[in-house]
């Protein structure tokens, strides 16, 4: 399957054999969390979602408002988001440094999120100057998250200060 929307999006035939972008198995186990800005209800694993609400709650006590942009992602979902992207024009190559191919992205994990506040527009790295990602960098490790691509990653994608996964 992965092999089809891989040749029907015309992802290369090398793409990730180099290790850095490790494949991510579809997550099964789901749960409901909330809807993201749009109001489309996100999923995480259950032990995602425990930890997520637990780090919600914390930084509201600090007086921080986290929002959730998007959770889990099937693979189907994510060849979508290509397919969208490559019909408006966009070059694919461009689209791969950040969008990662179906079966590469973390979101298929159920373990990721994208994630936003107020007042700060969401996925860009307009989010790295906000109190809530400040407030992340001292606090979401204590949770189990962690930001999956940092400047100068070696998976290649762009800096994401919006992307947070919890360790599995």
């Amino acid at each position: 399957m992965l092999r089809e929307l891989h040749t029907e999006l015309g992802i290369p035939d090398d793409y990730g054999l180099d290790g850095t972008k490790p494949v991510f198995d579809e997550a099964v186990d789901l749960v409901d969390v909330g809807p993201n800005l749009l109001g489309r209800m996100q999923r995480l694993t259950v032990e995602t979602a425990a930890s997520w609400q637990e780090m919600l709650a914390a930084a509201r006590d600090d007086g921080i408002t986290l929002l959730i942009v998007s959770g889990f992602r099937s693979v189907d979902y994510q060849a979508r988001l290509i397919r969208k992207k490559i019909d408006a024009g966009q070059e694919l190559r461009d689209i791969l440094n950040v969008n990662a191919a179906p079966g590469y992205s973390e979101h298929h994990s159920g373990r990721a999120i994208d994630i936003a506040t107020p007042g700060s527009r969401p996925l860009t790295e307009e989010f790295e100057a906000s109190a809530a990602f400040a407030w992340l960098e001292n606090n979401a490790s204590t949770f189990g998250f962690s930001m999956s691509y940092p400047r100068e990653n070696p998976q290649g994608f762009i800096y994401e200060p919006w992307h947070w996964a919890k360790s599995a």
